[in-house]
C-alpha cells in the first residue's frame, strides 16, 4: 500500500458531556483513561503497518482533558508511527483546558495545529448546549496562536439563536484572525440530550439565511469545503483526505478508518475495547461504491473533483457519465478544465446532488 494520508486517533472522555454529540463515551475516569492508553497502544501495534504518515489527528471526546501525565503517555504511544518531516499534527482542545502549561506539552511534542471547540461565544447559547461559558476564551485563544495554527469550531442554527446572535460570533472570529474555520448547522440527533428533551430544528429558511451569513462574511477565507473556511496555505490536510477519498487509520474506541478499499468501525464497547477486540466491523467495498464515496466526498469541496485523479484512480473519465452530463447540462454542476463541481445555488443543498450518484454501475464505464 502506498504512503498513507492520516491517521485519527479517538479520546473518548470528557470532563462534562454535552448535549448535542455522543462522541464523548465516558466522563473522566483515570482508572479508566489509564487501561485505555495500554490498549490503545497495542491497537495501535497489531494493525499499523509502519507506512509514513502525512497527517495526524488527535480527537474526542476531549483529548485535553487528559493530565500530564496521561498526555506524556499518549505521545509516547505516538511515536510508534513513522511520519513526514512536516506532518501537520493536529490536537483537539475545550477552551476551558487551555493553559501555558498544556500549550508547552503539546509544543514539546510535536504538535503543530489545535482545533477549538468553541461553538459560541454566546453564553446563553452555550447553555443550551449545555456547554461552559470561559470568559478568559478570547485570550486564551490568542495566547493559543502563538504557538500553533488555530482552528475554531463553531455551530450555528443553534435553537433561539438569532441573526444578532451569529453576527457577534463572527464579529470576534473576524478579529481573532485565526487561520481555520469550521462552522457547522447544529442537527439534533436521536439519544442526545436535546432530542431526549424534544428540542427541535430551527427553521430551514433561517438555517439558510444563517449559512449564507456566514459566506458572506468569511469571504476574506478560502471556502473551500461546504463547512470549512481557510486562509490560503492553511486548509486541513487531514479533512482532506476524507474528502479526496483517501486511505486513513482510525485507532481508538468508535473511530473509523480506511484502508486497501476496506472501511472499518472500531467497537464502541469499552469492555470489548480492553479485551483486544478492537472491530466492530468491516466493509471490503465494490468498484461501485469506491467510485459513489468519490462523488459523496469529493463534491463537499467547493473546487469539486480532479478531473485527472478521478481517471487515474477509476480508468474512465467522470464527463462520460451519463447523471454528470444530465447535471451539468442542468446546471447543478459546473466544470472548468481540471474539475467538476457543485454549483454555488446548490451547495447548501448537495444532498440532493449527490443522492444522483447512487446505484450506477460504474464498473460498465471501464
Amino acid at each position: 500500500m502506498d504512503d498513507l494520508c492520516s491517521c485519527y486517533i479517538h479520546i473518548p472522555f470528557c470532563k462534562k458531556i454535552c448535549s448535542y454529540c455522543d462522541f464523548c463515551k465516558f466522563y473522566y475516569n483515570q482508572d479508566m483513561i489509564d487501561s485505555y492508553l495500554v490498549s490503545l497502544e497495542n491497537e495501535i501495534k497489531t494493525n499499523y503497518k509502519g507506512e509514513v504518515l502525512k497527517t495526524i489527528y488527535i480527537g474526542g471526546g476531549t483529548p485535553s482533558c487528559l493530565d500530564r501525565i496521561s498526555l506524556n503517555k499518549l505521545f509516547e504511544i505516538i511515536k510508534i508511527f513513522n511520519t513526514e518531516k512536516n506532518i501537520e499534527f493536529t490536537f483537539e482542545c475545550n477552551i476551558e483546558d487551555i493553559d501555558e502549561e498544556l500549550l508547552m506539552t503539546l509544543k514539546k511534542n510535536n504538535v503543530t495545529r489545535l482545533s477549538v471547540g468553541i461553538q459560541t461565544f454566546n453564553e446563553k447559547l452555550l447553555k443550551v448546549l449545555n456547554r461552559h461559558y470561559d470568559a478568559n476564551a478570547i485570550k486564551k485563544i490568542k495566547l493559543a496562536k502563538k504557538y500553533f495554527n488555530i482552528n475554531i469550531d463553531m455551530i450555528y442554527a443553534i435553537p433561539g439563536q438569532s441573526i444578532e446572535n451569529l453576527n457577534h460570533d463572527l464579529d470576534v472570529l473576524i478579529s481573532l484572525d485565526v487561520d481555520h474555520i469550521s462552522f457547522y448547522s447544529l442537527i439534533i440527533e436521536e439519544h442526545t440530550k436535546l432530542y431526549i428533551n424534544n428540542v427541535t430544528n430551527i427553521d430551514e429558511e433561517l438555517d439558510l439565511k444563517m449559512y449564507k451569513l456566514i459566506c458572506n462574511r468569511l469571504n476574506n477565507y478560502h471556502h473551500y469545503e461546504i463547512s470549512n473556511f481557510a486562509k490560503d496555505g492553511y486548509e486541513s490536510k487531514h479533512n482532506l483526505t476524507y474528502w479526496n477519498n483517501n486511505y486513513y487509520y482510525g485507532f481508538g474506541l468508535s473511530s473509523s478508518g480506511y484502508i486497501n478499499n476496506m472501511r472499518y468501525d472500531n467497537t464502541k464497547s469499552f469492555n470489548h475495547y480492553l479485551k483486544g477486540q478492537y472491530r466492530l466491523n468491516e466493509h471490503k467495498l465494490s468498484f461501485n461504491e469506491q467510485v459513489e464515496n468519490e462523488f459523496i466526498l469529493g463534491l463537499r469541496k467547493i473546487d469539486g473533483i480532479n478531473k485527472d485523479d478521478f481517471y487515474n484512480k477509476y480508468h474512465f473519465k467522470i464527463n462520460d457519465i451519463d447523471v454528470v452530463k444530465k447535471l451539468l447540462k442542468e446546471k447543478k454542476l459546473e466544470e472548468s478544465r481540471h474539475y467538476v463541481y457543485i454549483s454555488k445555488p446548490y451547495i447548501y443543498t448537495s444532498n440532493s446532488i449527490l443522492v444522483n450518484f447512487l446505484g450506477i454501475d460504474y464498473k460498465n464505464m471501464i
